[in-house]
C-alpha cells in the first residue's frame, strides 16, 4: 500500500494506493478540484472510493466534482451525510483559535462554496469497505462533528481527519466541535484500534501511535477546565 499526502490549500487529502487501484480520503475545498484530479490522473489507475471523515467544507468541498470526473462513489457517516447532501459546514463551538476559524469562515465559503454531494454510501461503527477491494474499516470517532470518523486500513495506517492535527506538534481537537465531551471517548477507541502511523487531517507529518496516551490526557484536561 502506498500513501500519498496531498496538502492541499487548507488541508490534508491522501490518495492511497491499493491493489485494486486508488482510494481517495477527504476532498480538500472546492478548489482543490484540479491538484486532487492531477495526482488521481498520475496514478493512471481507476479511483474506487472518495472516503470523507467528516462534513466540513475543507474536507468534502471537490467531492462532489471528483465524483463526476472519475465515476468513484462519495462515503460519509451516516451522521454527517444530511450536511454533505445541503452543503454545510456546521462549526460547533470555538475554543481559543477556534474563536477566530467561525468568524472567518463565512469569507471561505463564499470563496470556495462546497458543492451539495448526495452521498452514495452511507457509513457507520464497523462498516467494512472489502467489496470496494479496499482492506479498511470505520471507527466511528464523533465530537468534532456527529459523523466524524477514522478509516483504519489492515496495514494499521489509520486516517483520522480532524480528530487530531499535526500542526505545530501532535495535538487533539483543540480549536472546533459540535461536542467536546465525547472527545476524549473517541481517541480512546482509536488508541484501541491498535493504529500504527496515524494521518491526521492537517499538518505536514503523521502522528506516532505511542503519542495517543498523551493525547488523549490533553483532551481529558481540556473536557475538564
Amino acid at each position: 500500500m502506498q500513501i500519498d499526502t496531498l496538502h492541499l490549500f487548507m488541508s490534508n487529502a491522501y490518495l492511497v494506493e491499493i491493489e485494486a487501484g486508488l482510494v481517495l480520503i477527504d476532498a480538500g475545498l472546492s478548489l482543490d478540484q484540479a491538484r486532487i484530479l492531477q495526482a488521481v490522473a498520475r496514478k493512471n489507475r481507476a479511483l474506487q472510493v472518495i472516503l470523507i471523515t467528516h462534513a466540513h467544507l475543507d474536507h468534502y468541498g471537490a467531492a462532489a466534482r471528483i465524483r463526476a470526473e472519475t465515476g468513484a462513489p462519495v462515503a460519509v457517516h451516516q451522521a454527517d451525510a444530511e450536511p454533505l447532501r445541503m452543503g454545510l459546514s456546521i462549526l460547533g463551538r470555538g475554543r481559543r483559535l477556534g474563536k477566530l476559524m467561525k468568524i472567518f469562515a463565512p469569507l471561505f465559503a463564499r470563496l470556495a462554496p462546497p458543492t451539495p454531494c448526495v452521498p452514495d454510501l452511507i457509513l457507520e461503527e464497523g462498516s467494512l469497505l472489502h467489496h470496494l477491494g479496499v482492506a479498511a474499516r470505520v471507527i466511528h470517532t464523533p465530537g468534532h462533528t456527529p459523523g466524524s470518523c477514522c478509516f483504519l486500513f489492515d496495514d494499521h495506517s489509520i486516517f483520522v481527519g480532524d480528530l487530531l492535527s499535526s500542526t505545530r506538534g501532535p495535538h487533539a481537537q483543540q480549536y472546533l466541535a459540535q461536542d467536546w465531551a465525547v472527545l476524549p471517548d473517541s481517541l480512546r477507541r482509536l488508541r484501541a484500534a491498535r493504529p500504527g502511523w496515524i494521518y491526521p487531517g492537517h499538518g505536514r507529518r503523521p502522528i506516532a501511535a505511542h503519542l495517543l496516551p498523551e493525547l488523549i490526557q490533553q483532551a481529558e484536561a481540556r473536557t475538564a477546565a
